[in-house]
């Protein structure tokens, strides 16, 4: 019986790159994206994938597509991927952004990560649930504070399942994966914006597919949280605890950036 990834967000950048590497690892995967063509394209480059349209805000979409996974074999991997992100100071947004930034970022991965969890329990062998988050969860970033609101909230919320899921002696475990600037159509997209220095105040963007390859590997791993890269997410973690530092810093960064 195959063992099925579903990864959303899978019609471009990490998502696509995400969906690549557990194809050649050797899953069954389902590539969802709410842009279907995205999604079908994505498919095409990957042996025995299947795409499905997937708007990740509706609950009941996301139990469509679990249902629909175990049909063909076994759910081991769901990985909560889509999100979108909203650049500048939090009193800017129109309420429409604001509204579907928390939508997608927090009810996405909460509703896919249920999801999956109720076709995964029932199932020999447990599975993994995957959401990603971002070093934005750490600590306080300007101009991203309604997308950095929402990545703390998806790394909360994935500790306190993985607990649940613990207490209730489940072999399924959840894995929030952290990461630095990363070079997708999503962070592209406000590359002219001068506030987007912010994005990857740290260097270089990161290459999706590195950074696929690291998830993916991390996903035979016992890890709760997984930063990439791994030093600047320890780095990321401890001025954290001090924000008028990280503030500075970032700041500066950032500066040197757009200079």
């Amino acid at each position: 019986m195959p063992e099925i990834a579903v990864v959303t967000g899978a019609g471009s950048g990490l998502g696509r790159a995400i969906a690549r590497r557990l194809g050649a690892a050797g899953f069954a995967v389902v590539a969802t994206d709410v842009d279907h063509a995205a999604a079908r394209e994505t498919a095409g480059s990957i042996p025995g994938c299947r795409s499905a349209e997937h708007d990740v805000r509706d609950a009941e979409q996301h139990r469509r597509i679990a249902r629909e996974a175990t049909e063909r074999g076994r759910l081991r991997v769901w990985v909560n991927n889509a999100g979108v992100l909203a650049l500048g100071p939090a009193w800017t947004h129109p309420d429409a952004e604001v509204k579907r930034c928390v939508e997608t970022n927090v009810l996405g991965t909460v509703h896919g990560s249920r999801a999956a969890v109720e076709v995964m329990r029932d199932q020999p062998g447990g599975g993994a649930v995957l959401n990603i988050a971002s070093f934005a969860a750490f600590g306080a970033v300007p101009d991203l504070a309604v997308y950095s609101g929402t990545k703390h909230a998806v790394l909360g919320f994935t500790k306190s399942l993985n607990a649940d899921l613990r207490n209730a002696g489940s072999r399924i475990r959840a894995t929030v994966a952290c990461l630095d600037g990363t070079d997708t159509p999503m962070v592209q997209r406000h590359a002219g914006d001068p506030k987007a220095g912010v994005l990857r105040h740290r260097g270089r963007l990161l290459d999706p597919d590195e950074v696929a390859r690291h998830l993916v590997d991390a996903l035979g791993s016992r890890r709760q949280v997984v930063c990439v890269p791994p030093a600047r997410g320890v780095a990321a973690q401890l001025l954290g605890l001090a924000p008028a530092l990280s503030l500075r810093l970032t700041n500066a960064a950032a500066r040197r950036h757009r200079t």
